[in-house]
């Protein structure tokens, strides 16, 4: 699978999506997208949602991507980095702000894993639709304090994101199996760095389950062992510390709940083939 990474800490342009057709790519980048005209089918995580005008969808770092066109489209994609949304003034800022980062990684990553994000209040929908059209004058004129307000535009689009999902999270039923294995991953995510937390023990108490029945269950509905997805998971937030971040590798370890550099070391050279240092060398020189 292709990667492509940013160039930049932000970019945003309008264009015809003429190109997504090649293929499916692995981006290192968030990317808000708002479809202007057109129709067809969007790929996520080998998941197919179908697309029309005015659909609005966000992806995550590592999500593998891309576009399958039935009517030609024309569409609005803003890019952009951890660094970008991480620029703070002061260390108050810095905790405030990877909080919230953290907390949007959980709540996305685990969204496109399994459904499509809908936006249903009528509201919010126009309120988004006015944001990226005054994101787009202040991309084109680069005025003073403009990449300031970029950010913060960003963030309230981010914000509007996050509450449909959790809106819908809330309302949904719980007869239907798909909510818990999403409540799961949730709970593996905001604590993936508290392997306690983790253990089968714990997930059965949580959740209701017989300790027994918790990788049976989980298999199931994700088609992968417990084990296996937490560690493709931690792997994968890694990855991205590692092409983000100026953390130290102990610094990453510490955060991921790893025992010490060394783990995370041989971990991360299993799973990719190279060490951590290796890597980030090779996405600083692909950036």
């Amino acid at each position: 699978m292709e990667h492509k990474a940013l160039h930049q800490p932000f970019e945003l342009y309008v264009s015809d999506m003429d190109c997504w057709h090649e293929r499916p790519l692995i981006y290192h980048f968030f990317e808000i997208v708002q479809i202007l005209e057109g129709e067809g089918t969007r790929e996520v995580n080998r998941n197919r949602f179908p697309y029309q005008k005015g659909s609005i969808f966000l992806f995550t770092p590592l999500d593998c991507r891309g576009f399958d066109i039935s009517i030609p489209t024309r569409f609005c994609s803003i890019r952009f980095s951890e660094v970008f949304l991480a620029q703070f003034k002061n260390a108050q800022d810095r905790e405030r702000i990877t909080q919230w980062l953290k907390q949007l990684e959980h709540i996305f990553a685990h969204h496109n894993r399994f459904q499509e994000l809908l936006i249903k209040r009528p509201g919010d929908c126009k309120m988004i639709a006015a944001l990226i059209g005054n994101m787009v004058q202040e991309y084109e004129g680069k005025q003073s304090y403009h990449e300031e307000n970029l950010q913060h535009f960003v963030t309230l689009i981010l914000n509007i994101l996050a509450r449909n999902i959790e809106d819908a999270e809330t309302t949904a039923t719980g007869l239907d199996p798909e909510p818990l294995i999403n409540r799961m991953l949730v709970h593996i995510r905001r604590h993936i760095n508290e392997p306690d937390k983790l253990r089968v023990e714990h997930l059965a108490a949580s959740f209701n389950l017989s300790a027994n029945y918790v990788g049976e269950y989980f298999r199931k509905f994700t088609g992968e062992s417990l084990q296996h997805y937490i560690t493709q998971y931690k792997i994968k937030l890694v990855q991205q510390r590692l092409a983000y971040s100026t953390l130290t590798i102990g610094q990453i370890a510490d955060e991921l709940g790893f025992t010490d550099e060394s783990h995370l070391s041989r971990q991360f050279k299993k799973h990719n083939g190279i060490s951590p240092v290796e890597y980030r060398r090779n996405m600083s020189q692909r950036n």
